[in-house]
């Protein structure tokens, strides 16, 4: 049998190389890195990390007021990398819901989103695993008086009431489909019934695998590839309000949330590294292949956001469940019914150029 073709090594090039690189505005990533820059100083340590500790601390210190002093900026700090010519990553989107809610049920906000429960366990990354568990995907169930661990109840036991009368009730819904996807973005920013504003963001989840109901829709039938973005799988739950309950469960993914006290209005929600997301400048990456702070040109040559093919320097800042392997990336939107539709169908071939820390000289 053949064995498969090793990947391609990382390659470093010039940002003279880049042809299009000039045409790019990185103003958008120098924001976005200089949210990262203080988690980044807390964070890194170590010879090796020099040169990242020294484009922190200049994010933090010289801000960029234009498209060229961001552009100095990152050709000053890094240089790029790149695996290969064409695409060979793929893009999403996703983006902070607004919606209606309440502090208290009632007949018009009857739909849960749930605090995290006290007896869920956030498994330690490299801890082995008993018998039962071996796809708990980071969390875990512990019993109180024993502590033996268990798979923790999946969305269908959970919406059938395994939480209740616990008061983990952090704030009410409207729809079941709206949370659902509260769900998949994991964050949402709330208009209260009392005319305040509540901002909620992911906290933990139940520990099962996600399942893309997009995906079965298509292979069951029910919709075409190219009808299975978020309008197209809304579209198809609101036609079939009878069978949209056990799609919905077919994702067994369940996620718990908090309350976002503090942030700024005009910021997008909280990331995975802790720093407020910049609407088309912030990607949700697999941190176990690209780390939380790394920027990085992204080139979707099929996906055209205005008039011209994607290509935008983002900044590593978040991930998600369904974000897995080395150029695997979820673009975050923005805020709103406008940026929902465009998130949804994001969902396209793109190439990553890395731009990794090195010595100033260096990267001349």
């Amino acid at each position: 049998m053949s064995q498969p073709a090793p990947a391609p090594l990382w390659r470093s090039l010039s940002f003279q190389s880049l042809p299009d690189w000039p045409a790019v505005d990185p103003t958008p990533a120098f924001l976005a890195f200089s949210r990262s820059a203080p988690a980044l100083l807390a964070d890194i340590a170590g010879p090796d990390a020099a040169p990242l500790r020294r484009a922190a601390e200049a994010a933090l210190g010289e801000p960029a007021r234009s498209s060229l002093q961001a552009r100095r900026f990152f050709e000053r700090f890094f240089r790029p990398f790149q695996r290969g010519e064409a695409p060979a990553g793929f893009l999403t989107g996703y983006y902070e819901p607004e919606l209606p809610a309440s502090r208290t049920r009632s007949a018009a906000f009857p739909v849960p989103l749930f605090r995290a429960p006290a007896d869920l366990l956030r498994l330690a990354p490299d801890a082995p695993l008993p018998e039962g568990l071996e796809d708990a995907q980071g969390f875990a169930r512990r019993d109180p008086e024993t502590g033996r661990l268990s798979p923790y109840p999946d969305r269908a036991a959970i919406e059938a009431g395994a939480l209740e009368g616990q008061g983990l009730e952090l704030v009410w819904l409207a729809d079941a489909v709206d949370a659902f996807f509260v769900h998949v973005q994991g964050s949402a920013r709330l208009r209260l019934s009392d005319g305040t504003t509540m901002r909620v963001g992911y906290a933990a989840k139940n520990g099962h695998r996600f399942t893309a109901i997009g995906r079965v829709l298509v292979a069951e039938g029910e919709l075409p590839l190219e009808a299975a973005d978020m309008t197209g799988i809304r579209r198809w739950l609101a036609a079939h309000p009878e069978r949209a309950p056990a799609l919905m469960r077919r994702n067994r993914s369940f996620i718990f949330f908090r309350e976002v006290e503090g942030a700024d209005p005009d910021a997008g929600p909280i990331g995975a590294q802790g720093v407020a997301l910049t609407p088309m400048a912030s990607l949700a990456v697999d941190p176990a292949f690209t780390p939380y702070g790394t920027p990085i040109l992204v080139d979707a040559p099929t996906l055209r956001v205005g008039d011209a093919p994607f290509r935008q320097l983002l900044v590593a800042q978040d991930t998600g469940s369904a974000i897995r392997g080395e150029e695997r990336g979820d673009l975050f939107v923005g805020s709103g019914e406008r940026a929902g539709t465009l998130a949804g169908a994001i969902r396209h071939p793109a190439r990553w150029t890395v731009l990794r820390p090195v010595d100033e000289e260096a990267a001349r």
